[in-house]
C-alpha cells in the first residue's frame, strides 16, 4: 500500500516547518537542501527554530538512502568561531545519519576582511545520509590535464584467481570527477538572474542546489527545504522534474517565493 500522503506536494507553505513535517509520512524525502538560519548573521525577520527538533523529524521523514544537505557557516564572536557548524553535524550523527561527505562552498563574492584574520571565503555543505546514499551521480566537470590521451602503457586488472588480463591501452577521460571545493560565483546577476530573489538576505545560487539536486537524487524523487527563502529548491525542483514539499515561515520571504515562481510561470510544467 502506498503512503497516504496529507500534504501537497509541489507547494511551499507558510509556516513553521515543524509543522509541515508532522504532516510528512515517514521515509518520505529522497532529499532535503537547506540553509538555517544560524549564529544570527543575517536577519530573517526575528524568526528561530528548535534546532534538534527538526534533525529529529528530518531523520524520521527521509528516506532509507536518503540525503540532507546542510548548508553552513560560524560566526566570529569575541575573537572565536562559534563552532555551530560542528556542533550541529555531530548531532545530526548521534540522531542516526551519517557524515557522507564534508563539501567547501567557496564563495566569488564575500565581506571585507578582519584586520587581524584570513579573508573568509566559504560555508561547509554538510552531506548527511540515512545509511547508504542511494543515488550517487557525482558530477563529472574536473577537466583533466591530458583528457583525449591514451596511457602510456598497457592497463591491466587484477582477477578473482589472482591472474592479470591485459586490457590494453585506455582514453583518458576529457573530464573527471571534481573534488569536494565548489566555487560559485556570488553577488547580482551571478546568484540567480531573478531580481525577486534578492528581496531576501541570503539566497542560495541557483547552481549550488542543482549541483547537490543533480548529484543526490533522480528525476521524480522528493525534495524538501523546511527552510525555503526565496524559493531556490522549488524553482530548482521544477525545472529538474522531482517533486518539492518547501516550508517558510515568514510571510513575506513565502509572498518573494511565489512571485517568484508566478513570474517565471515554472507552473506551466505542472499544468498550473
Amino acid at each position: 500500500m502506498g503512503k497516504v500522503f496529507v500534504i501537497e506536494l509541489n507547494k511551499t507553505y507558510n509556516e513553521n516547518c515543524l509543522d509541515t513535517m508532522k504532516r510528512i509520512p515517514t521515509h518520505t524525502v529522497d532529499l532535503t537542501i537547506t540553509s538555517p538560519p544560524y549564529d544570527n548573521l543575517r536577519d530573517y525577520n526575528g524568526y528561530d527554530f528548535d534546532f534538534e527538533e527538526v534533525v529529529d523529524e528530518l531523520y524520521r521523514i527521509t528516506n532509507p538512502g536518503g540525503v540532507v544537505v546542510w548548508v553552513v557557516g560560524d560566526a566570529t564572536i569575541s575573537g572565536s568561531k562559534t563552532g555551530t557548524s560542528f556542533k550541529q553535524a555531530l548531532h545530526f550523527k548521534e540522531v542516526g545519519f551519517d557524515i557522507y561527505d564534508v563539501i567547501i562552498y567557496e564563495k566569488s563574492g564575500t565581506a571585507p576582511p578582519h584586520k587581524n584574520r584570513y579573508f573568509n571565503a566559504f560555508e561547509y555543505m554538510f552531506v548527511f545520509s540515512k545509511g547508504k546514499p542511494k543515488t550517487t551521480n557525482l558530477l563529472k566537470d574536473k577537466k583533466n590535464k591530458y583528457g583525449g590521451t591514451q596511457t602510456f602503457g598497457d592497463v591491466t586488472r587484477r582477477e578473482k584467481d589472482g591472474t592479470l588480463t591485459n586490457k590494453g591501452r585506455k582514453t583518458i577521460n576529457e573530464f573527471g570527477i571534481r573534488t569536494n571545493i565548489w566555487k560559485y560565483n556570488n553577488g547580482k546577476g551571478f546568484t540567480t538572474k531573478d531580481d525577486i530573489a534578492y528581496q531576501h538576505p541570503a539566497i542560495f545560487p541557483e547552481k549550488l542546489v542543482q549541483d547537490h539536486m543533480l548529484s543526490w537524487s533522480n528525476e521524480g524523487d522528493i525534495v524538501y527545504d523546511c527552510f525555503m527563502g526565496s524559493g531556490t529548491t522549488a524553482k530548482v525542483a521544477i525545472e529538474n522534474n522531482r517533486d518539492y514539499i518547501g516550508s517558510e515561515i515568514s510571510k513575506e520571504y513565502y509572498d518573494i517565493i511565489q512571485k517568484r515562481l508566478e513570474s517565471l510561470k515554472v507552473w506551466d510544467k505542472f499544468g498550473g
